[in-house]
């Protein structure tokens, strides 16, 4: 293993901890939530770390007003909330009571959307950022081409990307599916057989960056298309798919309405598929999904306050991202060569739908320009820049 990599994260934690009662700290399982925390706290007087999943931190709430009466004025910091879904209604009237910012630290491995009670009862008073797995720029400026290969091929959960062995890696990842399926899915509250929505996980890795076909992916499994849209939400809101909306659009072309759905984590995808190394990446039907998805993740992750979409007419012409400030609209196409080239409906469609610009994203050295208004860049690069924006 290798040394702690700081979070992007981590400053704007501390800074929404200065100005909000409450902030949650929301990824999937393993992502770091804990890490982070405990780093942050190690540097705040009077806080206190609860993990709601170990039996003799979980006793110690059993009566909740007791509790925090007793460490009052410490940072208490609750490690998977969802565990006790019933303490929110208890801690809104604590922040009400205490009147500070910086009074609580809540860690959970699912959505807000699953966490009912916190937007119920905590609104106004909590702040809500979300860990993914490891992003590029996090790794380390000025990548080189094998270090955003590496990260790629393991995806960014930490114990997964800084292993030094692959086998070990991809063993961890194997582990990590398990257990979701097994213990996360019903500690949740789904009343779903493992062996069910493991096979749904397993088919959406062979549509990773795909339209969804709700209908095709039920016959498949024998259930209807609701169900199928159940079980997407479950992942969807466990961090482990990214559903990217159809971009909304007044032009003539008759454009897809469905969405596309990608693996927020391209070491799971991987897994799924019995991509164990670089060679298997390479001669796998997948390698384009893929590398366009990660791209997709570090964008999005990185740029939230960017809406994402994609475009597709019912001819095919298409734009895999279109991301969307104010007035300003660009558009990003995706290649895994090194050698892009953009096809001549990409350059109709970008002069139909008004882009301000766009980029070509590629695992190339260094950014050059294709046309007027596009260039071709690696991705750390475009990123940098969007970052600016």
């Amino acid at each position: 293993m290798n040394d702690y990599i700081k979070r992007k994260l981590e400053t704007n934690l501390v800074e929404r901890l200065r100005n909000m009662p409450a902030v949650a700290i929301l990824g999937p399982r393993q992502v770091g939530k804990s890490t982070l925390a405990k780093r942050v706290l190690s540097r705040i007087e009077n806080s206190i770390y609860l993990d709601l999943e170990r039996p003799s931190d979980l006793n110690k709430l059993r009566d909740p007003e007791a509790f925090f009466s007793i460490n009052r004025g410490r940072l208490v910091c609750l490690d998977e909330i969802q565990r006790s879904p019933d303490l929110f209604p208890v801690l809104r009237s604590i922040i009400d009571e205490e009147e500070r910012n910086g009074q609580l630290l809540i860690l959970g491995s699912a959505s807000r959307d699953l966490l009912k009670q916190s937007s119920e009862s905590l609104a106004g008073r909590i702040a809500y950022l979300e860990l993914s797995s490891f992003l590029v720029s996090e790794i380390g400026p000025q990548l080189s081409s094998d270090q955003v290969r590496e990260l790629w091929l393991k995806g960014g959960f930490p114990r997964s990307y800084l292993s030094d062995d692959l086998g070990v890696s991809y063993e961890w990842r194997v582990d990590f599916i398990r257990t979701y399926l097994e213990r996360d899915i019903p500690q949740l509250g789904f009343q779903i057989p493992a062996s069910m929505i493991g096979r749904f996980w397993r088919m959406c890795a062979h549509v990773n960056g795909q339209v969804l076909n709700a209908s095709n992916l039920g016959s498949a499994l024998g259930v209807s298309h609701h169900t199928v849209k159940n079980y997407l939400g479950i992942l969807e809101q466990t961090f482990l798919l990214r559903v990217l909306p159809p971009y909304a659009s007044n032009l003539k072309k008759r454009l897809i309405k469905s969405p596309k759905i990608y693996f927020r984590d391209s070491g799971l995808l991987h897994t799924l598929l019995g991509i164990t190394d670089h060679n298997d990446l390479l001669s796998h039907p997948v390698y384009g999904s893929s590398w366009e998805g990660f791209v997709i993740e570090n964008i999005c992750s990185e740029c939230p306050n960017w809406r994402s979409s994609f475009l597709r007419t019912s001819n095919g012409a298409e734009i895999d991202l279109i991301l969307e400030k104010g007035q300003k609209k660009i558009a990003v196409e995706i290649k895994a060569s090194s050698t892009p080239t953009v096809t001549k409906s990409f350059w109709n469609i970008l002069a139909e739908t008004e882009m301000n610009e766009a980029w070509v994203i590629a695992p190339v050295k260094e950014a050059y320009p294709l046309g007027e208004n596009t260039m071709v860049a690696p991705l750390d690069k475009f990123i940098h820049y969007l970052s600016n924006l």
